[in-house]
């Protein structure tokens, strides 16, 4: 039988590619492989040997996309990358255990994936760019500003947090009414997914059960490798300091976000400083950038052209 959630990839796979982005697999270390969609230019053809040649450095500023937990990049970001690829070079991993991507290394922390991002990055010519964090890719996206403040011009996070300490994990899920972050992200039934979706938006959609029943098929593999990152991205209170990051950070955030309030939102940009600023998008929730992509994109465009015009008038 045809799980069509399957069969639509060749789809969005295609509209990827009309959108200026194809797939590369990137050995980041032994045992350990990343696939990114990366900008159709920086590819030359086939060498000799006919694998890809070395990746070109991009020649536009570099925007990284990096996905939550429910889905890939592409799936995660399929309506920002038309309306961002004219004017910036788009990256869009698969983070360890999505997609194409994989490890045999025992690390499941957000720091292990944001160094193999960073690693990979610089694999493909990358040397400074703007990450895009959405949900548990926000958390991915902190570490790398943590760890490699020289390569990020400036950062934009949705539906996220600085890091997953245990009173927010215990006070979210209390609220919602799961009692662990696997029950939450991790169904296993067409009422679970359901559930999950329900909570996610502002506004659910109805689809058949059918599609529900695929898409758990498809977007929700490697169950143990991903029950280990829920349980390694969560940390004690007592753990956590707010690093002082020197650019500027946007919060752009779903007004009705169930799952990382608003609320959260205003209390990380108190923390953060007087370089950060924050915005909320009506009717949406906390898959923001798929709800509402429209409104997100033009918002998004326009913090990134600040950021852009801003270095322009320093050098």
């Amino acid at each position: 039988m045809v799980n069509w959630v399957e069969a639509q990839k060749p789809l969005l796979n295609g509209l990827m590619k009309m959108a200026g982005v194809i797939p590369y697999t990137l050995e980041i270390e032994p045992g350990t492989k990343m696939n990114f969609w990366v900008p159709k230019e920086t590819l030359k053809k086939k060498s000799r040997t006919g694998k890809p040649a070395k990746p070109d450095k991009p020649t536009k500023p570099v925007v990284l996309l990096i996905h939550g937990f429910a889905a890939e990049g592409i799936v995660t970001w399929q309506f920002q990358v038309g309306a961002l690829s004219k004017k910036y070079s788009v990256y869009i991993p698969d983070l360890l255990f999505f997609g194409g991507s994989s490890s045999d290394n025992s690390d499941r922390s957000p720091a292990f994936q944001a160094n193999c991002l960073v690693k990979g990055l610089r694999i493909l010519g990358v040397d400074k760019f703007v990450p895009v964090g959405f949900s548990y890719g926000g958390m991915v996206a902190f570490k790398i500003a943590e760890a490699y403040p020289e390569m990020v011009r400036a950062m934009v996070v949705s539906g996220s947090i600085l890091a997953m300490t245990d009173s927010i994990s215990e006070s979210s899920l209390n609220r919602l009414g799961f009692s662990s972050s696997k029950e939450l992200l991790l169904p296993t039934s067409v009422k679970e997914l359901k559930a999950l979706f329900t909570i996610a938006v502002h506004k659910p959609l109805w689809f058949p059960k059918r599609l529900f029943k695929d898409f758990i098929e498809v977007m929700f593999n490697n169950r143990k490798e991903r029950a280990e990152l829920l349980e390694a991205v969560e940390v004690s209170n007592k753990d956590v300091t707010v690093p002082h990051f020197p650019w500027k950070i946007h919060l752009l955030w779903g007004e009705s976000d169930q799952i990382f309030d608003f609320e959260l939102a205003k209390n990380m940009k108190t923390q953060l400083g007087e370089n950060t600023t924050i915005e909320s998008i009506k009717k949406a929730g906390h898959l923001v950038q798929l709800e509402r992509p429209c409104v997100y994109n033009r918002r998004l465009k326009k913090f990134l052209a600040s950021v852009h015009s801003e270095e322009k008038l320093i050098q």
